[in-house]
């Protein structure tokens, strides 16, 4: 379960950003202002990930990640969060070290999808492991946590329903045969005639509600996953 931290004092925003996250499978440790993060920060879990209000009472954001680069070591992707809107603050946010930039008001899953992204190339920088994500359509697929959301929503599939969806998306726009379904994800080689997978198809398609209708019947061949 990667960990993240939120800075943010607006409690409202605070809570909101908070649950989203720990939906999405993340631990979470929220502050109210910068001073109460760097305090914590060495005494406890390294966070994965920051997510850094700039508007802070006391030290204002860019002050917070200043003193967090003076740190030994310190390697943590930054996220600042914002409603300032105009070019030249975004930059100036980016000329500071941040790692990303989401000006508020935010939607959830462009929250999820941009801490995964951060920790995702944190983690090709670093060689450690970071959180595993899929997007397309409507459809994030934490394939860390095994966990699907779809418009946002947490979405629960058996193992074999995720894998299938899994295989989908990773060939987009490629047709699938019911062998190589077969083959892929019940490892089954023999050439036999089966319903498996119509039937594992029909009930996928109905748990992602719209976004069923992004796998395809190619009649007399198979399926093609196509957004």
């Amino acid at each position: 379960m990667a960990f993240v931290s939120v800075v943010e004092d607006d409690a409202a925003v605070r809570e909101l950003i908070t649950c989203t996250l720990q939906s999405a499978g993340f631990d979470v440790h929220a502050y109210a202002c910068g001073e109460d993060m760097l305090r914590e920060y060495g005494r406890m879990e390294t966070p994965q990930a920051i997510l850094l209000d700039i508007m802070l009472p006391g030290i204002d954001g860019f002050e917070t990640l200043r003193r967090l680069r003076e740190k030994e070591d310190f390697a943590v992707p930054v996220i600042f969060l914002t409603a300032r809107t105009t070019e030249v603050d975004k930059v100036s946010g980016l000329n500071q070290g941040a790692d990303d930039y989401i000006t508020k008001p935010f939607g959830v899953l462009e929250l999820i999808a941009r801490v995964n992204a951060v920790i995702r190339r944190a983690g090709q920088r670093t060689g450690k492991p970071g959180v595993q994500a899929m997007e397309q359509g409507g459809l994030v697929m934490d394939t860390t946590g095994h966990i699907l959301y779809v418009d946002g929503k947490k979405t629960e599939l058996t193992y074999k329903e995720f894998e299938m969806l899994r295989y989908f998306m990773k060939n987009t726009g490629m047709v699938l045969t019911r062998e190589m379904l077969l083959n892929k994800i019940w490892g089954i080689e023999a050439d036999i005639e089966t319903r498996t997978v119509d039937m594992h198809i029909k009930t996928l398609r109905k748990k992602l509600g719209r976004c069923g209708d992004y796998i395809k019947t190619v009649r007399g061949v198979g399926y093609r996953f196509e957004v």
